[in-house]
C-alpha cells in the first residue's frame, strides 16, 4: 500500500472522518430499504385502488361544475302523496321519460348538472321551493355557482308535475350569498324573500317579469335572519326565523317568532322570543315551508345535531298567539333511507316544500346530500395525515435500520487532541472527553440493539409485522380518502334523468349462503329498486331472513328449470331488469354503468360478459378468445341488462317452445337461447359489452356450480349453438371492443 502511494505521489495518511461516516453510509442498506418499502407501498396503494376505490364515482377533473364541496353535494328530489304526512318519492308513482329510458323517473330530478350543463356551472342544489300556477310547476332554490362560489337562486320549469324539469336560469343573483329563496302570492303580486345574512337584514323582492327579473320591494327586519317563512294563519301573518349571529350552543338552535297584519309589515317579536336557543337537535332552525292541513298548522325543522342539515323534523303547532307558542313533533310520514353515501339523500336531508293540488293531492319538493357537512375538507385531512404517517414510518424504519447496520468508530465523532498543559486549561479537551464518552455509550446501545434485532425471535418478527402491518393499513387510508372521490357509488344520469332496475337471480337451498351475501351488497347499489329471486328447488327462505335495504321477494317455481330465469312476471315494476347469477360479484358502480349504456339503447343486452362465437361448424370459447378476435357477437346472461317487456314476451312467445325445450333437457343454454332470440327479432346490433373493474365468479369455488367442469359445459353449450342456429339463423357480426369514447368497452 505504502507503494501504491508513492507512485501516485501521495503520502500515507489516516483516513479523515467524512471519508470514513461516507464509506459506512455506502455499506448502510436504509436507502435500498427506502426504495423496496416505497415499492411495496406502491404496490399495496395500487391494489388497494383496484380492488376498492375504483369502485367510487371520481368527479370529472375537467368539470365546469358539479365539484367537491366542503357544504355538500346537495340535489332535490320529488314527492306526492294523498297526504302531506304521507308522501313516497316519484320512482314509486310510475312517472316515466321514453327520452331518457327512464322507466320509471327516480330521484333525484334536479341536481348539480342541471344549471351546469345549461351554461351556469354550479357544484350543488338546496333549499327548493315551488310555486305552482295552473299546471306549471316553478322550481326556484340556491345554485352554488363555481365562480364566485357563493349562492344566488336558480329556477326551473316543469309541465309534468315534476318529472322533467328545465332549467329557465339565475333568477336573482346578488354581491352576497343567496339561498333559502321563500316564493308567495299575495294581492296578485309575486314575491320571494330569499336569505341573505351577510347583508344583516331579511329583504323582500317582488317580480317585474317572472320568475328572471325582480326588484327590491322592502327591506322587512334589520336583522341576520336566516331560513326565514312565512305563514298566514287565524288572523295574522307569522315570520319564523333564525338570528345567524347565535353562536357556541345556540348556532343552529334558534328560533325566533314575529307577526303583522300583512307580509309587507311592519313586524312585531313574539314575546316568548327565543323560542329555542339551545338544542341543535330540536329542529328549531326551519327546514322548509310551514303548511295546514286539516285545519293544523305544521312546521318543517332541521335536526342540526351530529352534523348541519341531518334531517327534516316535522312539528304540528299546538298553540300560537301572540303571547304563546307550543309545538309538538309528529311523524313526517317519509321512508328513511337507508343505502348511506350510495343514496342522494343518504346522510342528510334539510328542507321540504308541500303544497296542495288543486286535484287535492299533494307534491312536495326536498333536497338530500350523500355526505355530511365538511366531508371533502375531513376526507383530504384523514388522507394527508395517513399518507404522512406511512411516509414517516418508512423512513424511520429506513433510518433505524440503516444507522443499526452502520458502524462509526468513536474517533470519528471528535478529532484526536494531544494532550498538554495547556489544552488542560481550556475546555476543548473536556468537552471532547466528554463527546468521545457519549459516543462509545451510544455505539455500545447501538451494537446491542442491532444484536437483539437480528435475533430471529418471535417477538422481533412480531414486532416487524405490526410496523408493516401499521403501515399497510395508513397507506390504504391515504389511497381511499385522497382517490376515493366522496366515498360513494354513484348512479349515473341519462338525459339528465335518473332511474331504477329489478335485479333477478335465480338460486336454490344449497346456494343461500351465497344469496345472502348477494343481496346484502347488491341491495346497496344506488338504482337497484328490488330484488327478484327465482326459487327454483327446496324450501325457500322468508324474505326477513336477508339484510337487505331494498324489498326481496321470493318467487317460487313448480319446476326446476333454467327457462323459470326470465318467466314473465307482472309484479315487475320496471322496465330495465339486470339478470345476475347469485355466484358473481361486482361493484355497484360497474353495475351503473352498464345500467347508463342499456339506457342508451334499451333495445339491447348490455352485459359484462361477452363472448365471441364463429367457426364452422360454430364452436363455444372463453372471453380470451373473444379479446384475441378483438371482437364479440354474444353477452351471457349471468351478468346483463334487458328490456323485461320484450325480453322476457320473447322468451315465452311459441316460437321458442322449441329452444326453451332443449334448454329445460340440458339444463344448460338458456342465456345463449336469449341472444339467439335478440338476433332473430332484430336487423341491428343487439349486444353491448361495458368492462368491469373486477369481478370475482366464486362458481368455480362451488361444488354445486353447474359449470364446474368446464370443458364438460363448454361442450354441451358448442351442442347448443348448433341447434339454435339451425332454428333462428346465425348469431350477428362482430362488434370490436374499445368503440366507446368512455372507454368502458375496453
Amino acid at each position: 500500500m505504502a507503494g501504491q502511494a508513492a507512485r501516485r505521489g501521495g503520502t500515507m495518511r489516516p483516513p479523515s472522518s467524512g471519508s470514513g461516516m461516507r464509506a459506512a453510509a455506502a455499506r448502510s442498506p436504509a436507502a435500498s430499504f427506502l426504495l423496496a418499502a416505497a415499492a411495496a407501498a406502491s404496490l399495496v396503494g395500487g391494489f388497494y385502488f383496484w380492488l376498492v376505490v375504483s369502485s367510487f364515482r371520481l368527479p370529472d377533473s375537467g368539470a365546469a361544475g358539479c365539484r367537491p364541496d366542503g357544504e355538500g353535494s346537495w340535489a332535490v328530489g320529488m314527492f306526492y302523496g294523498s297526504s302531506p304526512l304521507a308522501l313516497r318519492p316519484i320512482e314509486l308513482e310510475g312517472r316515466s321519460n321514453d327520452n331518457s329510458s327512464a322507466w320509471p323517473v327516480a330521484n333525484p330530478v334536479l341536481t348539480c348538472a342541471t344549471p351546469t350543463e345549461a351554461g351556469y356551472p354550479s357544484n350543488f342544489v338546496a333549499d327548493p321551493f315551488l310555486y305552482i300556477e295552473g299546471d306549471t310547476l316553478y322550481l326556484f332554490f340556491e345554485s352554488k355557482t363555481t365562480t364566485s362560489m357563493q349562492g344566488d337562486i336558480g329556477v326551473a320549469r316543469s309541465f309534468n308535475q315534476g318529472a322533467t324539469w328545465e332549467f329557465l336560469g339565475i333568477a336573482l343573483d346578488e354581491a352576497w350569498h343567496l339561498s333559502y329563496p321563500f316564493v308567495f302570492k299575495y294581492e296578485n303580486e309575486i314575491y320571494m324573500m330569499p336569505e341573505g345574512n351577510k347583508k344583516k337584514e331579511l329583504r323582500l323582492y317582488r317580480a317585474t317579469k317572472f320568475p328572471l327579473e325582480w326588484t327590491l320591494e322592502k327591506v322587512l327586519v334589520n336583522k341576520p335572519l336566516i331560513d326565514a317563512s312565512l305563514v298566514q294563519f287565524e288572523g295574522y301573518w307569522w315570520l319564523f326565523a333564525s338570528d345567524f349571529t347565535r353562536y357556541g350552543v345556540e348556532k343552529n338552535a334558534e328560533l325566533e317568532i314575529w307577526y303583522s297584519n300583512s307580509p309587507l309589515g311592519p313586524w312585531t317579536e313574539h314575546k316568548q322570543n327565543p323560542i329555542y336557543k339551545s338544542d341543535k337537535s330540536l329542529g328549531a332552525r326551519n327546514g322548509g315551508r310551514l303548511f295546514v292541513f286539516e285545519g293544523s298548522l305544521y312546521r318543517p325543522g332541521q335536526d342540526c345535531s351530529g352534523t348541519y342539515g341531518r334531517r327534516v323534523k316535522l312539528y304540528k303547532v299546538e298553540k300560537l298567539s301572540k303571547e304563546e307558542y307550543k309545538e309538538v313533533p309528529v311523524n313526517l310520514g317519509i321512508e328513511e333511507p337507508k343505502k348511506g353515501r350510495n343514496a342522494w339523500n343518504g346522510m342528510r336531508y334539510h328542507h321540504m316544500d308541500a303544497q296542495q293540488l288543486a286535484s287535492g293531492g299533494w307534491i312536495a319538493v326536498m333536497d338530500g346530500d350523500r355526505v355530511p357537512s365538511g366531508d371533502s375538507t375531513r376526507r383530504s385531512l384523514i388522507g394527508y395525515i395517513a399518507f404522512l404517517l406511512a411516509s414517516a414510518l418508512v423512513i424511520f424504519v429506513g433510518f433505524m435500520k440503516g444507522a443499526i447496520s452502520c458502524y462509526i468508530p468513536p474517533s470519528s465523532w471528535v478529532p484526536l487532541t494531544r494532550r498538554t498543559e495547556l489544552s488542560r486549561v481550556f475546555s476543548v479537551h473536556r468537552f471532547n472527553q466528554k463527546v468521545r464518552r457519549y459516543s462509545t455509550n451510544i455505539s455500545r446501545y447501538i451494537s446491542a440493539t442491532k444484536t437483539k434485532l437480528s435475533e430471529k425471535t418471535w417477538s422481533n418478527m412480531l414486532f416487524f409485522c405490526v410496523v408493516a402491518l401499521f403501515g399497510i393499513v395508513n397507506v390504504c387510508i391515504a389511497v381511499h380518502f385522497l382517490c376515493g372521490g366522496n366515498g360513494a357509488e354513484e348512479a349515473y344520469t341519462y338525459q339528465g334523468q335518473h332511474s331504477q332496475f329489478t335485479m333477478v337471480t335465480m338460486t336454490y337451498e344449497a346456494r343461500i349462503w351465497n344469496l345472502k351475501v348477494f343481496i346484502e351488497h347488491y341491495s346497496r347499489c344506488e338504482s337497484v329498486r328490488e330484488i327478484v329471486v327465482v326459487w327454483n328447488k327446496g324450501t325457500p327462505p322468508s324474505s326477513d331472513a336477508f339484510d337487505s335495504t331494498v324489498p326481496v321477494r321470493i318467487r317460487v317455481e313448480e319446476i326446476n328449470s333454467l327457462n323459470n330465469r326470465f318467466r314473465v312476471d307482472p309484479l315487475i315494476k320496471t322496465r330495465a331488469v339486470f339478470e345476475l347469477d347469485d355466484d358473481i360479484m361486482m361493484t355497484c358502480t360497474d353495475l351503473e354503468k352498464g345500467f347508463r349504456v342499456w339506457r342508451e339503447h334499451p333495445e339491447r343486452m348490455v352485459g359484462f360478459y361477452p363472448r365471441m362465437i364463429d367457426g364452422n361448424p360454430m364452436q363455444y370459447r372463453n372471453e380470451r378468445y373473444a379479446r384475441g378476435k378483438n371482437g364479440y357477437n354474444l353477452i351471457l346472461t349471468g351478468a346483463a341488462f334487458m328490456d323485461s317487456e320484450f325480453a322476457f314476451t320473447t322468451y315465452w312467445n311459441e316460437k321458442a317452445r322449441e329452444g326453451r325445450d332443449y334448454v329445460h333437457k340440458n339444463f344448460n343454454c338458456e342465456d345463449l337461447l336469449m341472444n339467439f332470440l335478440y338476433a332473430n327479432a332484430s336487423s341491428t346490433r343487439t349486444v353491448e359489452y361495458v368492462h368491469p373493474a373486477w369481478a370475482i365468479d366464486t362458481s368455480k369455488l362451488s361444488s354445486v356450480a353447474i359449470s364446474r367442469n368446464t370443458q364438460k359445459h363448454y361442450d354441451i353449450r358448442t351442442d347448443c349453438l348448433a341447434k339454435f342456429s339451425s332454428i333462428y339463423g346465425p348469431l350477428p357480426q362482430k362488434w370490436e371492443f374499445g368503440m366507446r369514447e368512455d372507454h368502458w368497452d375496453k
